[in-house]
């Protein structure tokens, strides 16, 4: 029986990574099976040491004493997953919740296994993710549905300040752009913006519970998704009357398999609003912009100069319905496609330009996402942190040999990319020979996940590190004045 005791407490023990690994992706059920899989395939060693404690868990059918050493060697594993991590597991109420289903799901194994099969004390640590799992799945309807009268609160107070309600989504781009977008409202309207990356129905209606205030005149909300249906509920409860796409991308084919799924569920944000502001330089969007416009005011943007649309911004340029402006934005703002749609939200609520003109010049950054730094010697740092997609990754390459000119040396250090489903491996090996281009450029790859996509770069230029320090302590050490590190999407330390 002590066997038992001390295998489940052990057991026990482990779940504390797995429950920050389940925050750290959002409580999303199959998670922590798809973080196992990205372990095994990043570290092949990785499968057959969890054969191994597998393979010792069993034999506690025949010897007593495998069951407590499979729980300790399970501790451990995957090797190099970080225990506690730099980040550690909050103990917010839906951790608790969370912890207290598994922690009954794990009684309920326990006593099973003490009173019928008390050599099968070894399947406990066997279990333990499977059960966690199970947690998740249980608790994901309970929370969703919990979450229900925020909701009916934020709907309430939508109703009672009556603000326009500007929604924005996009495979990426929407924070940005709706940062860039309250910017240029403010020179009119009082306006509020989701904070953040709050992009769900819990976020926004916190963000509205919380802040939203009589007198706000607009209410701009970041609508994110990761399958149909999800911001046609958020549309329900804060209906947009403008509605904007700032890009189809690959960002989400992990979980939605293919680009028109994603086109499907980000088109959705379009149905209630009066106005849609679109990114036309994708095919998709601009179909839909053509569609859209004897049923919607449509205000296409784009990025590509001379192209047929209401809003287009290059570099140094700003035209508006054929009328051009000549505007200088700051360097540590990023992809000139977000500020395009920004500008169109603004014209939609009707700021007026010359407003708009002004308030360009003192658009500001967004955190992470391209955002240019000089440092006292002279080297560019370009934080693009939070950016994991193929297109952003390469504007942000741009961005920095731009900077770079014909005599610095551009410093990349990037995990790569991931959740782009079948597409990751070959778009990690293209950001990788771009990145090794030519005799200025320099590419560190941080971690294993995507590792091996990202040796297809040239080999002489590319060097591979266990972290980001230590590529970033390399690179900083190596540069000079007038190079530039770019510092490249960075992965949760939950990844290999």
């Amino acid at each position: 029986m002590w066997i038992v005791l001390v295998t489940s407490a052990l057991t026990l023990v482990s779940y504390y990574r797995w429950l920050r690994v389940a925050q750290r992706e959002h409580y999303e059920p199959t998670r922590l099976f798809a973080i196992e899989w990205i372990w095994i395939k990043a570290r092949p060693v990785e499968a057959i040491l969890l054969g191994a404690v597998i393979v010792v868990c069993l034999a506690s059918f025949v010897l007593p004493y495998g069951a407590v050493i499979g729980a300790l060697l399970f501790l451990g594993w995957p090797v190099g997953m970080s225990f506690t991590g730099a980040k550690r597991l909050v103990w917010t109420d839906r951790v608790k919740r969370l912890a207290g289903v598994l922690l009954v799901l794990h009684a309920v194994v326990t006593v099973l296994i003490a009173l019928f099969v008390p050599a099968a004390a070894g399947l406990l640590p066997i279990l333990a993710v499977p059960l966690a799992e199970a947690a998740l799945a249980i608790m994901w309807p309970i929370e969703k549905a919990m979450a229900k009268k925020w909701q009916v609160q934020a709907a309430a107070t939508i109703k009672k300040v009556n603000p326009k309600i500007v929604a924005i989504t996009g495979s990426y781009g929407k924070t940005s752009t709706k940062n860039y977008a309250t910017h240029l409202m403010q020179g009119r309207w009082s306006t509020l913006a989701s904070p953040a990356s709050f992009n769900n129905a819990m976020g926004l209606s916190r963000a509205v519970n919380d802040r939203l205030q009589p007198g706000t005149d607009i209410f701009v909300a970041e609508m994110g998704t990761y399958g149909p249906g999800e911001i046609a509920e958020l549309t329900e409860i804060f209906p947009p009357e403008v509605a904007a796409i700032t890009t189809i991308g690959e960002a989400h084919l992990e979980r939605m398999k293919s680009r028109e799924t994603i086109v499907k569920a980000k088109s959705e944000i379009l149905p209630k609003a009066s106005t849609v502001v679109l990114n036309i330089d994708v095919p998709e969007l601009a179909l839909i912009a053509e569609n859209l416009r004897a049923s919607k005011r449509v205000i296409a943007c784009s990025a590509i100069p001379g192209t047929a649309a209401e809003v287009v911004v290059t570099d140094g340029a700003l035209t508006i319905n054929n009328e051009t402006y000549a505007v200088e934005l700051p360097d540590e703002v990023g992809h000139p496609i977000n500020v395009a749609i920004a500008v169109g939200l603004a014209l939609a609520v009707e700021v007026p330009i010359e407003t708009i003109t002004q308030r360009l010049a003192s658009i500001p950054g967004t955190p992470h996402r391209a955002e240019a730094n000089k440092t006292p010697g002279g080297v560019w740092v370009i934080d693009d942190t939070f950016n994991s997609n193929p297109t952003g990754a390469a504007a942000a390459l741009a961005k920095a040999k731009r900077l770079a000119g014909e005599s610095g040396t551009v410093w990349t250090i990037t995990p790569g990319m991931v959740e782009l489903g079948t597409e990751q491996a070959a778009r990690n090996m293209e950001f990788a020979q771009a990145a090794t281009a030519s005799d200025k450029m320099r590419l560190c790859i941080v971690g294993r996940t995507n590792r091996k996509a990202l040796r297809a770069g040239e080999p002489a230029r590319t060097t591979a590190f266990e972290s980001r320090k230590a590529a970033a302590d390399h690179a900083l050490t190596a540069a000079k004045e007038g190079d530039v590190v770019l510092y490249e999407n960075d992965l949760p330390d939950h990844y290999a």
